[in-house]
């Protein structure tokens, strides 16, 4: 009797194995937002439309590490943020970036969510349940969170938490993440290409105020198809690229133009970060100044800054060993220290007088 043939495979030939998720209700449910924070994430949205409508003349400030890798680290420059936060509030609104999904250009580590442990382990579902655990510590303090949306299953796990989110500048373009963007329930910054033209962000801006439906998941986690609003409260980010900074005031007048041209309210932020400090750190202090002195002299379609800061300045490789890492210094971008961070905002605050 002959061995029967056995069919090949023609699907999952590269996957190695796949691990099911808790679903989005019922991390809500172990991670549940507090009065505080829920109020803080209404009132922080709404002070962002404000700002986006120029009904609000302060001058909104996204500060705050490249990524968050440590918890403690992280929660530490959230409470020293939230002191400045109350001193500067009548002339600055200050937001904490909350990164925790980072594309990489080649490889490298995907942010806390993916590899919470640090050591290409990938406990997604434990880096679900760190993120939101931070999200609610930072909410309840009754500071603003903002976040880069990386992965469109994401949102559906820590997006009730998130005042404030960006696509960015590698996935700006991506149909993708226009269609997520459109039902997402904060204001959207959109990142100009990495060649630093302005088109792609702008198209992003024009499909994301329009409905959609696309492939996701729900509550359950089970996989479904959404069907979206649109999203009015979307923004520019200019943050330069590989053609040199956008922030001088003749690029930030050609922003003003293309958004008017494009039909589109002429509101964006500046990322100090990035082209836009030829991606050294000690350069974002100089592009604040210079923006901060625009505004002084009459552009408001300049709402903001972003600026990339944790504890101490500088940033270092994630080795063989986390437990080896300095306190406080980032992983990813390089950043500027919390002392330097204090003085500019105070600097500013003073300047908007």
């Amino acid at each position: 009797m002959t061995e029967q043939a056995q069919t090949p495979s023609t699907q999952n030939l590269h996957i190695l194995a796949t691990q099911p998720l808790v679903s989005p209700r019922e991390l809500k449910e172990r991670h549940p937002l507090s009065a505080q924070t829920t109020q803080t994430v209404i009132d922080s949205r709404n002070a962002i439309k404000h700002i986006l409508l120029r009904q609000d003349d302060r001058l909104m400030a996204v500060v705050g590490p490249c990524s968050i890798h440590d918890p403690d680290a992280g929660l530490e420059y959230a409470r020293r943020l939230r002191e400045l936060a109350e001193r500067v509030a009548d002339r600055i609104f200050l937001v904490m970036r909350v990164y925790f999904e980072k594309p990489r250009t080649t490889v490298g580590w995907k942010g806390l969510i993916n590899d919470p442990h640090l050591d290409d382990s990938f406990d997604v579902a434990s880096g679900l349940a760190l993120a939101r655990k931070i999200l609610c510590e930072i909410g309840d303090m009754g500071l603003p969170a903002a976040t880069e949306v990386l992965e469109p299953i994401t949102p559906q796990y820590i997006a009730d938490l998130i005042s404030l989110a960006s696509i960015g500048a590698r996935t700006t373009e991506s149909p993708t993440h226009r269609q997520m963007a459109s039902g997402l329930s904060m204001p959207v910054g959109y990142k100009n290409g990495t060649d630093g033209s302005l088109d792609v962000a702008l198209n992003a801006m024009i499909s994301a105020r329009t409905p959609h439906a696309f492939l996701g998941i729900d509550e359950e986690g089970d996989t479904c198809v959404v069907q979206t609003t649109g999203n009015q409260w979307g923004h520019l980010i200019l943050r330069g690229g590989r053609q040199g900074p956008n922030f001088a005031a003749e690029k930030l007048q050609d922003a003003s133009q293309q958004l008017a041209d494009a039909g589109l309210p002429s509101a964006f932020l500046v990322d100090c970060s990035h082209g836009n400090s030829e991606k050294d750190y000690s350069r974002q202090a100089g592009v604040w100044r210079n923006v901060v002195e625009q505004r002084l002299a009459g552009n408001h379609a300049a709402i903001g800054l972003m600026l990339e800061s944790n504890l101490n300045p500088g940033n270092q490789k994630l080795g063989d060993d986390p437990n080896q890492l300095a306190y406080g210094v980032s992983i990813t971008d390089a950043c500027v220290g919390w002392d330097e961070t204090e003085a500019l905002i105070n600097e500013t605050y003073d300047r908007l007088a």
